[in-house]
């Protein structure tokens, strides 16, 4: 059985048979079998079930924001805000999407020409954690109807009742049996599924250890990954920033999903000029922040996902303070039932340590001081990872050099980093390969076939 855990009180939730042998394999004939009709759907049936998809998860915003927080803590404001950004998901792709099938065309040398076609491969697999429950899917799940594709779902253990739901709204929106199935299952299965011929490609969202693994297994088995993994994203203030709204976003980039947010700052880089002045309203404004209610509109700091992820967090914080850095405030367990603790901030941590390489996946700062721009560059890119970044300045010079030199898939200025809907998402280095979103995120997972017409 695989039970799922309330974090904020510790008590039992559901229990969920898991999948034998048998049930696994009827579930990949089932994606096989509905590959071979949807495949060859019409584009407009697929743009239909995407709009009523996003009806669905506008209807029931409330009632799916509340699975959420109940099997993983999150604020429920935020667990709403998650389920409408994966209903205007499935609108901009129904909207937006069939342009983006369009066929190619290039003439050759000899007067004919070649046509691009983008034509479905089969099931994929993804294999999806529990920090954005919806949104992670979803954002796997909305290219892949539209593409003719077909999904097969490893969510994390401790969402199932998200998982099972996410299946459920499917079929409600009218899409035929198997062209999208959650697989409740352990880990232990996955690589066998990876190794079925019956499933074309993977995509993982998770740690680092996760990605290799998955990426070993499809690597030998010839088959694709999109990899979007970890990361320890720099939130750079500069002189020129607002820095009440600096402040601001760096809590935010910091406490926003319980801190359990790949894409967020974690390493706040502040150049000297300002730091001192930074500092203080930093430190004040993330005191002010208290654990609270997560069913609660006004909390914004909820439990974690559960004890061992707290657990972890506080092991990491116990190594920054053996390294040599000092805890300023807070990252204290508290004591009640749960997966509690509080928001803390670190400093003094040495780029190139351990502490200042790896990602602290809760509510934990790391505040550094930058001499320059070119060494704040230097403190933002010295880590394995590199998916997002944010930095604060209003100077356009300044932005042009951080947008051309930070090691990222990503940099938003002014503003928390965050994935949108109408743009590429994904990281280099050690944070993965691959981009989701966008024509981008649609056509990973298809054939771009040549079809060539002589002269």
């Amino acid at each position: 059985m695989i039970t799922t855990t309330n974090p904020a009180t510790g008590q039992t939730v559901a229990e969920y048979e898991e999948l034998s042998a048998s049930g696994i394999e009827a579930k990949l004939a089932r994606a096989d079998k509905a590959y071979a009709d949807w495949s060859r759907s019409p584009i407009s049936r697929r743009c239909d079930l995407l709009a009523k998809l996003g009806d669905l998860y506008e209807q029931h915003s409330d009632e799916l924001a509340k699975l959420a927080v109940t099997e993983m803590g999150k604020p429920i404001s935020q667990a709403r805000s998650e389920v409408e950004k994966c209903a205007s998901l499935f609108r901009h792709y129904a909207e937006n999407g069939p342009p983006m099938l369009d066929p190619l065309e290039w003439q050759l040398g000899d007067g004919g020409k070649a046509v691009g076609r983008w034509l479905p491969q089969g099931p994929v697999l993804a294999v999806m954690p529990w920090n954005f429950p919806y949104w992670q899917v979803v954002r796997f799940l909305a290219p892949t109807i539209l593409a003719g594709n077909v999904g097969v779902l490893k969510h994390a253990s401790i969402v199932q009742g998200v998982a099972a739901k996410l299946e459920e709204m499917v079929l409600e929106a009218g899409g035929p049996e198997g062209v999208f199935q959650n697989l409740c299952v352990t880990s232990d299965p996955i690589g066998d599924v990876i190794a079925d011929d019956r499933i074309v490609a993977a995509t993982l969202t998770g740690s680092e250890g996760a990605g290799s693994a998955v990426a070993q297994q499809a690597g030998k088995h010839l088959k694709k990954v999109v990899l979007e993994l970890g990361g320890s994203d720099p939130f750079i203030v500069m002189p020129s920033a607002d820095l009440d709204q600096a402040v601001a976003d760096a809590v935010t980039a910091r406490i926003q999903n319980n801190g359990q947010s790949c894409i967020c700052g974690k390493r706040t880089i502040v150049h000297a000029d300002i730091s001192d002045d930074f500092a203080d309203r930093f430190v004040a404004a993330m005191k002010d922040i208290e654990p609270g209610d997560p069913m609660d509109e006004d909390t914004r700091l909820g439990p974690l996902s559960s004890t061992e992820q707290r657990d972890t967090v506080l092991e990491q914080v116990e190594t920054a303070k053996k390294e040599g850095a000092t805890l300023m405030f807070g990252a204290e367990k508290l004591d009640r039932d749960g997966a509690w603790m509080t928001a803390g901030l670190l400093t003094d941590v040495e780029p190139g340590s351990e502490t200042g390489t790896d990602e602290i996946f809760g509510p934990v700062g790391q505040l550094y001081k930058a001499q320059d721009r070119e060494d704040a560059v230097r403190i933002a890119n010295a880590i394995p990872y590199g998916l997002g970044s944010a930095v604060c300045t209003t100077d356009e010079e300044e932005q042009e050099f951080f947008a051309r030199n930070i090691e990222a898939g990503m940099t938003t200025f002014n503003a928390v980093n965050g994935s949108k809907i109408e743009a590429p998402f994904g990281g280099i280095k050690k944070s993965g390969h691959g981009r989701e979103l966008a024509q981008f995120g649609l056509h990973e997972f298809m054939n771009l076939k040549t079809v060539v017409y002589p002269a």
